[in-house]
């Protein structure tokens, strides 16, 4: 395939990305467009949808062979399901798929037409193969059932000292800061209360432990 644009994101590594697109409304980003596919034709009665999916490539999984089964973070780490049966980027093929909030469509004299979308869940730079709209009558299934999805889908975390966030980087990137350790960006087969990781958006590193379903951020780092 070929890569027709990039996504421009404040996810500077894999640690700490949503596990799904739309999950975390807050994270915004902009897609930026090659050459040869700017051009204002090619997105006339676009800015006619209020979604869209995103065809991306993981560009970062690494792996030469692939796995008929894998295992969910979010089912502990142990259980294995099939691989066509998850999201997991492990795959045949390393190919991700987005549905995305369209918050606008500006014209750059550099760069072209550029799209600002918000509920990313993707690395910054990660190629884009393809840009679709997104069709409420025919995408969206509300009786559809999620698999073993639906029994993890309403697990989130506390935040206790969130106010310190807030001190050390603006309002917006804060509350996206939030949600993510909400959401717990950990392996789940990992729990270790004493262990301290690090997440990094924008131009910060923040420093947490968890205890239980509590985080508690010990230290935010301005990343130069």
């Amino acid at each position: 395939m070929i890569k027709i644009a990039h996504v421009e994101t404040m996810f500077p590594e894999k640690f700490g990305i949503p596990r799904q697109s739309g999950l975390i409304e807050e994270c915004r980003g902009r897609i930026v467009f090659e050459p040869e596919y700017r051009t204002k034709d090619a997105f006339k009665g676009l800015e006619e949808y209020s979604h869209i999916w995103i065809l991306w490539k993981f560009s970062k999984v690494e792996r030469k062979n692939w796995s008929a089964t894998v295992k969910p973070p979010r089912l502990g780490g142990n259980l294995r399901k099939g691989v066509f049966a998850t999201r997991s980027p492990f795959r045949p093929n390393p190919i991700g798929l987005s549905s995305v909030k369209l918050e606008g469509i500006e014209y750059d004299e550099r760069l072209g037409t550029v799209l600002y979308v918000s509920g990313v869940d993707m690395l910054d730079g990660t190629p884009v193969y393809d840009i679709k709209p997104y069709l409420p009558y025919v995408d969206s299934h509300p009786e559809a059932i999620g698999g073993f999805s639906d029994r993890v889908k309403d697990y989130q975390l506390v935040v206790d000292n969130e106010e310190m966030l807030y001190q050390c980087m603006p309002s917006d990137i804060a509350k996206c800061v939030v949600k993510m350790l909400e959401q717990d960006p950990r392996p789940s087969y990992i729990n270790d209360s004493d262990r301290i990781y690090g997440v990094c958006y924008s131009t910060y590193n923040v420093r947490f432990r968890v205890k239980g379903t509590h985080v508690e951020i010990l230290k935010v780092e301005q990343i130069l």
